[in-house]
């Protein structure tokens, strides 16, 4: 695809248009997620309508122009992720040579509130996995890959990566791809493995008929499943469990780690049963725990 320069005769309108346009092109080369790329388009975008109705160029913007910019996002509590979807912007127009230094850089970013994440009390967990009756295929398919979520802390795209040579029922242990490709080895309770069995011997057969998919969880057309799959199939069961509050494939990771956490698993190695890059991930569950004992020390004692 050719790179489209941005004439520096072009009106401001031309150029901003001509700059968003390779910069949704670079996130496309990158990898990046639809999602993403919409994200960063609705805030680059409202820049550029800003700017070009003051008449200012992309190459006009310097830190103090941004600055304005950004205050009037602040308004909205937007402003950090504004200033982040900008920062990216500017550099892919740096890395292109159409400015010499990112204005972004000077601007020192709000940091973001951490919300913490919602997380499951084990009785609730218990109750969740326990509505699946785990009698017809799919039943079992869906008991199988729930325990595995909860019990081994699976994110939804780990848990349609495995693979039948995935499971270690010997060793105990599944083999996980992760985000970036890379793999781990994750420690397989009895309850998870029995599912998993049970699975294997009575369900999925019935789904793969001819099929050759080496996907451990299968549709009911024998295809590998679907991140959107996981997340429906659960939805089902939340409701069918009369489950409080949205439940996602997330759901079941926040209790894997906080129940480790308040087991007093040692922080660092949760960290990496999580496949957490930073260990600041990790810790925010520590506050999901500090948060559940503040509000028990508020709702119980006569001095809170």
């Amino acid at each position: 695809m050719k790179n489209e320069a941005i004439e520096h005769d072009a009106s401001p309108e031309e150029a901003w248009g001509q700059a968003l346009r390779r910069f949704d092109r670079e996130l496309q080369r990158r990898g990046a997620a639809e999602r993403t790329r919409r994200a960063y388009g609705a805030d680059c975008g409202e820049l550029a309508r800003w700017a070009a109705a003051q008449r200012l160029h992309p190459r006009d913007i310097g830190s103090p122009v941004l600055r304005r910019w950004a205050a009037r996002a602040s308004s909205s509590g937007a402003a950090p992720r504004k200033l982040a979807s900008a920062r990216a912007f500017f550099r892919v127009l740096v890395e292109h040579g159409e400015l010499h230094a990112n204005p972004a850089d000077l601007l020192a970013s709000p940091e973001l509130p951490q919300r913490l994440p919602r997380t499951l009390e084990p009785h609730e967990v218990a109750r969740l996995l326990d509505r699946i009756p785990a009698t017809t295929p799919l039943e079992l398919r869906d008991r199988a890959m729930f325990e595995l979520a909860y019990g081994c802390g699976l994110r939804a795209e780990e848990l349609v990566n495995l693979d039948l040579r995935s499971v270690g029922f010997d060793s105990e242990q599944l083999c996980v791809v992760g985000k970036g490709s890379k793999t781990r080895f994750v420690p397989a309770a009895e309850p998870a493995l029995r599912s998993v069995a049970r699975y294997l011997e009575r369900g999925r057969g019935a789904l793969a008929g001819d099929s050759e998919e080496p996907a451990l969880f299968l549709s009911k057309s024998g295809r590998r499943l679907s991140t959107s799959d996981i997340r429906r199939r659960l939805g089902v069961w939340a409701r069918h469990a009369a489950a409080q509050g949205a439940v996602h494939p997330h759901t079941l990771r926040h209790p894997y780690a906080t129940h480790l956490l308040k087991g007093e698993a040692d922080l660092r190695a949760t960290r990496e049963l999580l496949a957490h890059s930073s260990i600041s991930t990790t810790q925010l569950y520590t506050r999901v725990e500090s948060a559940r004992l503040r509000a028990a020390y508020e709702r119980s004692h006569p001095r809170a």
